[in-house]
């Protein structure tokens, strides 16, 4: 237990967000979106990760994972960090040299829109009293941390009462205004549909569903924000048009066109990011595209001509709507990414052509 302190420790030193326990290997970080291989150590033995495993699983742990071959798991571990032991999230699994830990350290304290960096526009996403709220981006991009910060707004502005389902719980929250609870997807409930049915007989204004993964939980993410209730979620995809199209194709083509009216009428807003290393080398930084549903969005959408909404939100800016590109460019024109990065991530390239 003692090494996996010291790991931890240096993690959080040196601001690591990602530690690999592998079989055969070094140990190895992520330090701002990049793999670093702690040469100074010795490869690691089967029976050394195995060793770390009975430390930190009970017995059940330890039962599925010789069932399953694989297992998610979320803990408190350690020494402190900020105040509090680490929180740590993560998976076991083995592949052809033995078994292989996976730890992501969780952050302790809930982040502001400023500390992330990210439009102060997307405030206006906490004034509804219902409706969807989609946050998507691939994994690691921070879509949590920015649900997060939107979820802390409501917490100190408005009385209402906020339910999270998450699969682990990740940010910790102290009620202010509002009351929060928390319920951890495999610990307080068995699924996230199953603790979404019964969020809608807790009396929540507000609920967040730490992923919309599969079609049951869509659609009672769907029933909910149409019942009254402000509903935020994520999702896997890399911009805010496509969000709405992997919405819509969960469901059976025949309840397609129903879906869509219901989606036009209760979708708010989508916030699509994802982390561009800084050019300062200094971690990295958050590119938003920002679709509000407004008039013409909603009647895109009811008409199944969602490959115009890029467009549409182009002509929007006036609203507050961005795109990737418009966001990407900004960041570069700040001196905050290079131009390579910025090329490299655009759809668009054509503004950087000219530039040396």
């Amino acid at each position: 237990m003692s090494y996996l302190n010291d790991c931890l420790r240096m993690m959080d030193e040196f601001g690591a967000s990602d530690l690999y326990l592998v079989a055969g290997e070094v140990p190895t970080v992520r330090i701002s979106g990049e793999l670093m291989r702690l040469e100074d150590e010795e490869p690691l033995t089967d029976d050394f990760v195995v060793g770390i495993a009975g430390d930190i699983f009970d017995d059940e742990q330890i039962e599925r994972l010789d069932r399953d071959k694989n297992l998610d798991f979320a803990m408190e571990l350690g020494e402190e960090a900020d105040g509090g032991p680490w929180r740590l999230r993560g998976n076991v699994y083995f592949q052809k040299n033995g078994l292989n830990i996976v730890f992501r350290l969780i952050p302790s304290k809930v982040p502001t829109l400023e500390e992330l960096r990210l439009p102060d526009n997307l405030r206006r996403l906490t004034e509804y009293h219902q409706g969807l709220v989609l946050c998507t981006g691939q994994a690691g991009c921070g879509k949590t941390a920015t649900v997060a910060a939107l979820l802390d707004i409501i917490n100190h502005k408005d009385p209402v009462h906020i339910i999270t389902i998450e699969d682990p719980i990740e940010y910790i929250f102290e009620s202010d205004v509002a009351l929060i609870n928390q319920r951890q997807v495999g610990r307080d409930v068995e699924s996230f549909s199953l603790a979404l049915k019964g969020a809608l007989r807790e009396d929540p204004d507000v609920i967040f569903v730490g992923e919309l993964r599969d079609l049951e939980t869509i659609q009672l993410a769907i029933t909910a924000a149409e019942t009254g209730h402000l509903v935020f979620g994520t999702l896997h995809t890399n911009s805010a048009p496509k969000a709405v199209n992997r919405i819509i194709d969960a469901f059976p083509i025949e309840q397609q066109p129903q879906v869509r009216t219901m989606l036009s009428e209760s979708l708010r807003g989508v916030v699509s990011q994802q982390l561009i290393p800084r050019a300062d080398g200094n971690g990295r930084i958050a590119a938003a595209e920002l679709l509000l549903n407004t008039g013409s969005i909603a009647n895109l959408i009811r008409d199944g001509k969602s490959y115009q909404i890029g467009m549409s939100m182009q002509t929007g800016k006036k609203l507050g709507m961005c795109i990737m590109d418009e966001s990407i460019f900004d960041l570069f024109k700040k001196g905050l990414i290079t131009k390579e990065e910025a090329e490299n991530r655009s759809v668009n390239r054509d503004p950087y052509r000219h530039i040396k």
